[in-house]
């Protein structure tokens, strides 16, 4: 297929009768500047300190979007000038362009902003659309201050006016450097979530395995009671009720522990919820524990939000049954309130009981973590851990708002909406 347009002869940046340094606005950048670059021509480009790392004549993969063979030969020049060793293609078009980033690796994109058949600026979202991280620096002959934030803000690493090209190799570092950092952060995220994708996978593995032998345990332990109470000596009996008590509460741990892991581990089931139809349904399942303690349950018109059901029920479940469960002296009053804050609901409820101890907040979201002992209050402490859990995979946040005798306010928040992208990455998870 022929080319569209002619061909740029390739740039010689010593032009004949003049000194090369003249033809870099400012002093030629030397060694002790920034950043060094150091790589070979298959591996990329990496940033390293200058201190360890003292090569000359870097090797640097770039792209240049530009049509002017003038201008392209002194943006070569400058980062020669700063001891890279460019090795450089050209790309006219937009066509041109998304050929090249699919065909090659590039370290860097040096695009004009202004050419004739296109803007160099739509660079950034060819990038995305091909799912490649490659820093772009816009070079302009003329780029008013308004529009350089523009083009910050909408993804380019920096801009250089063609008549400042000495700030080139300094801003090609910095966007390099930069470069490296995201996927430094980005490779610690994969580990970080591939180390809890581990640990939910022994957690789920260890209580389902432990279930079996336990539960011979505590079996067996319960014949002892029932068969040899009050046959043998009283040490005999207290050991005998020590053995059944610790597999009991063995048992429930392991139990608690497998449900912690089952949260969210088949994706999250994301649909319109009525948070009142909810609410109700929390209520008819504690109908018991509401009549025995005489609580009383108040709330308003509560939103419909995208949400897992099943998951929310367990959330609200699980606060109501708390204010129960650490009531004062007076009848449990719990009031539900849900406020849209900005892109946000913010959904309280409050109780009147025992409260919580301003250095207890945050703790009282550990997994297993017990304010009070079990001849107190029974449970094994891991409640609010999945409240929190199934709250965050939902990308909201919870916490507690309490002084201790004066009653605990848990508030927790839902996005307004999520986009059908996330509705159906959730159904796809789950698939």
């Amino acid at each position: 297929m022929p080319c569209p347009h002619p061909p740029l002869p390739t740039p010689t940046v010593e032009l004949e009768g003049s000194d090369p340094a003249e033809r870099v606005d400012g002093p030629r950048p030397t060694g002790d500047t920034g950043f060094v670059m150091s790589a070979d021509f298959q591996g990329g480009t990496s940033v390293e300190d200058p201190e360890r790392s003292g090569k000359a004549g870097s090797i640097l993969r770039v792209l240049v979007v530009e049509d002017d063979p003038a201008d392209l030969a002194l943006v070569l020049h400058a980062l020669q000038a700063s001891e890279f060793e460019p090795r450089s293609e050209v790309a006219q078009t937009a066509e041109e362009f998304t050929e090249q980033v699919r065909r090659n690796s590039y370290d860097v994109v040096l695009a004009d902003y202004k050419l004739p058949q296109w803007n160099g600026m739509e660079t950034v979202e060819l990038l995305r659309r091909e799912g490649l991280d490659i820093p772009v620096i816009v070079v302009s002959g003329a780029l008013g201050e308004l529009k350089a934030v523009e083009c910050i803000k909408q993804g380019a690493a920096d801009y250089v006016l063609k008549d400042h090209l000495a700030r080139l190799p300094e801003a090609v570092r910095r966007a390099m450097y930069e470069k490296r950092l995201r996927e430094e952060r980005n490779q610690s995220l994969e580990e970080l979530a591939r180390s809890n994708r581990d640990l939910e996978q022994f957690a789920y593995v260890a209580s389902h395995d432990l279930q079996e032998p336990l539960r011979m345990i505590a079996t067996y332990t319960q014949l002892l009671a029932e068969r040899y109470r009050g046959k043998l000596d009283d040490n005999a009996d207290k050991y005998i009720h020590y053995a059944v008590d610790g597999a009991l509460r063995m048992q429930l741990l392991i139990q608690d522990l497998l449900a912690f892991s089952r949260v969210g581990r088949h994706g999250t089931d994301l649909r319109e919820t009525d948070c009142g139809a909810i609410v109700e349904t929390a209520i008819k399942n504690l109908e018991v524990a509401i009549q025995e303690s005489g609580a009383q349950i108040i709330y308003d018109k509560l939103p419909t939000v995208i949400a897992d059901g099943s998951g929310l029920l367990q959330v609200l479940q699980n606060l109501i049954a708390n204010a129960i469960k650490f009531r004062g002296s007076e009848p449990s009053v719990i009031r539900m309130t849900a406020e849209r804050r900005m892109k946000e609901w913010v959904f309280s409820v409050a109780d009147n009981g025992i409260g919580i101890a301003p250095e207890h907040a945050e703790a009282v979201f550990v997994i297993f973590r017990r304010l009070h002992t079990r001849a107190e209050y029974p449970g094994s402490g891991i409640g609010l851990a999945i409240c929190k859990k199934i709250i965050e995979q939902h990308g909201g946040r919870i916490w507690v708002e309490s002084q201790l005798g004066h009653g605990s306010t848990f508030k927790f928040t839902l996005p307004v909406k999520r986009t059908r992208e996330q509705v159906k990455q959730s159904h796809e998870k789950r698939g």
